[in-house]
């Protein structure tokens, strides 16, 4: 629990951060809420989506807690994610990793790049921009993963393949790194 006075992020202790960030990875499948590549508890971080500077009264309810990648940047890291986010918020553009229309709202190419799926969304504009979703560091990691799967690919698979990325792993109850990517990818054939 909390020590004394209001309950506020700064004031949980260090073990209830750590089950609450094990609970998130859990929940989102071992993957960033943002770009999709794999987390780990050391290597990620507590997104507040609406943040806690602007949004006090949010900073402890779970619906506005994620976990995104870089917990820590090495040297030279752009950032991306949360970390490239920063206090950014804006009600009317900011998209939710957690809204049912998220991921019709972005589309993918077979190089990796991110772009709006309708040319005059804003908010999808805007949210690649704010947090740095069309960098050269993703892109790369998309391509690979997406020519993984398409260098393996048959045409009469699709339904197969798109069902096997759109769930957890049966085994870690994991989803697979930039699975909504390859599923988006695998729509377009």
């Amino acid at each position: 629990m909390c020590k004394r006075g209001n309950p506020n992020w700064n004031r949980l202790k260090y073990q209830e951060k750590k089950e609450l960030k094990r609970s998130l990875i859990k929940e989102q499948g071992a993957i960033c809420c943002y770009c999709g590549v794999r987390i780990e508890p050391d290597d990620s971080h507590v997104e507040h989506f609406r943040p806690r500077n602007n949004y006090p009264e949010l900073q402890l309810e779970y619906d506005n807690l994620l976990c995104s990648c870089q917990s820590e940047l090495e040297k030279r890291e752009p950032r991306h994610c949360g970390n490239a986010k920063g206090s950014w918020f804006d009600g009317n553009l900011t998209i939710s990793p957690l809204a049912p229309e998220c991921e019709s709202r972005f589309e993918y190419l077979e190089d990796g790049s991110i772009r709006p799926s309708d040319r005059n969304d804003e908010g999808a504009k805007q949210t690649i921009a704010h947090l740095a979703l069309d960098i050269e560091k993703l892109n790369e990691l998309r391509k690979a993963a997406i020519a993984a799967v398409l260098d393996n690919w048959e045409e009469e698979t699709v339904q197969e393949q798109t069902a096997i990325y759109s769930q957890r792993n049966p085994a870690d109850k994991k989803f697979t790194p930039f699975c909504s990517v390859i599923v988006n990818v695998l729509s377009s054939l």
